[in-house]
């Protein structure tokens, strides 16, 4: 007799949704949008382990005061308590109305690093606020007015991504306790695939055109021109110095085709990133081809980023078969 095994996905799935749905409540629940004052409920206070040690000796030096009936104990530790107060208000108020605004990168490679750039504002000076994004740290001493700083991001995939909530957090004045919030990024990226260079060339198709030898005929000779290309027969009839003019091949024309690559989709993928890359910097004129797609040839920067966010947008179905 055989039983039927329950699918795991059935049963996972729910669990899933809950997380998620948790994770999203708590993000809402947190963080602060980009452009946003940080208001009273979005900054929580935690206890350092030097403000852990500080309440430990208050509730010592307090309860040798009952024990022992020492007036110099009870003073001691009720100014050390309403230091601490005083202290847990100034960390508070020293984040509390910063204005955050976030600066995208114009562009990113998976892998590669991306600086975003935060642009902190405050109506009153403030002073040591740290930002943390993604394990990377940077340190505000002194904020007057508006204060900048860059910080590295590395995406790990392509498409439209959306950068990590980014931490600001102060301990100033003492470090008993350390003020934090959280602001998450509303607008995406597109990320373009890593690129990477394959060993031999591929899809290059050469365009037809005339040779660096071919006479296009004279101009009037300028300052700098080399003796050689000077039509010395032409000056000797006419007294006339002039300049033989040779014509210039025409730009490479060709097409990158993702079926003429070869590995799976992701490598495909870089290989043509790096190859809209390379040659953009040579100015050719090509075209890109992917199921589905079709980019005629034309060359600039504008060919550039059609090109780039193509390969970004492309989506792979199961099994590696391009998605429609």
């Amino acid at each position: 007799m055989t039983t039927a095994r329950t699918a795991p996905s059935a049963a996972t799935t729910p669990r899933a949704g809950k997380r998620r749905s948790l994770r999203d409540w708590l993000g809402r629940r947190l963080t602060i949008a980009p452009g946003e004052a940080l208001p009273q409920r979005r900054l929580f206070l935690l206890p350092t382990r030097f403000g852990l040690a500080w309440i430990a000796l208050v509730a010592v030096l307090l309860l040798f005061g009952v024990n022992y009936q020492n007036s110099l104990a009870y003073s001691l530790s009720f100014w050390l308590a309403g230091v601490g107060v005083v202290v847990l208000v100034r960390t508070w108020r020293n984040l509390l109305g910063v204005t955050v605004d976030l600066q995208l990168p114009r562009e990113a490679f998976a892998g590669h690093e991306a600086r975003l750039q935060v642009v902190l504002s405050a109506a009153r000076s403030r002073t040591a606020i740290g930002l943390v994004l993604d394990a990377q740290e940077a340190m505000l001493p002194r904020l007057e007015t508006e204060a900048t700083a860059s910080l590295p991001w590395r995406p790990g995939q392509r498409g439209w991504q959306l950068p990590p909530a980014l931490r600001l957090e102060t301990c100033w004045p003492l470090g008993l306790v350390r003020a934090v919030a959280w602001v998450q990024p509303t607008d995406g990226l597109l990320v373009y695939p890593a690129p990477i260079e394959a060993p031999t060339a591929e899809h290059r198709q050469l365009g037809q055109g005339l040779d660096a030898t071919d006479f296009a005929g004279l101009r009037r000779f300028e300052r700098g021109d080399s003796a050689t290309r000077v039509a010395w027969k032409q000056w000797s009839r006419s007294g006339t110095l002039t300049t033989k003019v040779f014509s210039v091949p025409p730009r490479q024309q060709l097409w990158l085709d993702y079926a003429n690559c070869r590995g799976n989709p992701e490598r495909r993928l870089s290989l043509l990133c790096a190859r809209v890359l390379s040659h953009h910097r040579a100015g050719d004129r090509y075209g890109l081809r992917l199921p589905g797609l079709e980019l005629p040839l034309a060359e600039g920067e504008r060919q550039r980023r059609a090109a780039l966010a193509a390969l970004a947008r492309f989506q792979v179905g199961a099994a590696g078969v391009p998605g429609r």
